[in-house]
């Protein structure tokens, strides 16, 4: 069933907004984060209801089949490996890949993403700290991880993963030396938003506006 680049993206998308939840997508979740109109996601869901990819409840919102769910993590296997294998091997910035494996991710066969896989030794995560799906296509496991935005004063962190959706804000985190496996003390969380950590690679400290705070997150650091 060879679906458009369009649909992958619609599954790839609902996958993402479910993961972790019982709970169902809803069109406006799915308009907004593919920034799109709600006439036009539920055009989409009509076309991957009818392909049994999605089950779809009137008023209550949508998930994937597990059909749906399998083509979805298709689309993230390829992806995470397109962004491991341009930062290891091409000398993209991480800021970089995320745009170039958008446009990739569903043009290339599995015989090559094999031999990427191969290339890079199989790797578990993508270099923003995302799992990456295996070649049996399981659902990748997430560790208990939340966002500095969650943190409190005091706390000593290591970043597990960094969101890959926004290029500034990778290159403001690369800037500061934040990324998968930095261990961040949280020095400071200022009512208005603003949240100060100090890596241990630095002395200076860092300063978070909240919205980048959530896109950083961290699990707490083991006790020497």
């Amino acid at each position: 069933m060879r679906l458009s680049d369009s649909m992958e993206d619609y599954l790839k998308a609902i996958y993402h907004l479910q993961y972790g939840s019982d709970e169902r997508v809803r069109t406006v979740d799915i308009a907004s984060e593919l920034d799109v109109t709600s006439p036009t996601v539920t055009s989409m869901l009509d076309k991957l209801e009818e392909r049994g990819l999605i089950d779809r409840e009137k008023y209550h919102g949508v998930r994937l089949t597990d059909k749906g769910e399998t083509v979805a993590l298709e689309v993230i296997r390829h992806h995470r490996l397109l962004e491991t294998f341009l930062t290891e091997h091409l000398d993209y910035n991480w800021s970089e890949v995320h745009e170039e494996a958008d446009r990739l991710e569903h043009h290339i066969s599995e015989n090559f993403v094999d031999r990427i896989a191969a290339i890079l030794n199989h790797p578990e995560i993508d270099p923003h700290g995302d799992p990456i799906p295996n070649v049996d296509l399981e659902a990748p496991v997430t560790g208990d991880a939340t966002a500095v935005s969650e943190c409190d004063e005091g706390d000593v962190v290591v970043v597990e993963r960094v969101s890959d959706r926004d290029p500034e804000v990778l290159e403001y985190l690369a800037d500061r030396g934040i990324e998968p496996g930095s261990k961040l003390t949280i020095v400071e969380v200022a009512p208005f938003g603003m949240i100060t950590a100090r890596s241990s690679e630095s002395d200076d400290p860092v300063s978070l506006p909240e919205r980048i705070a959530r896109d950083v997150h961290v699990v707490r650091a083991a006790v020497a």
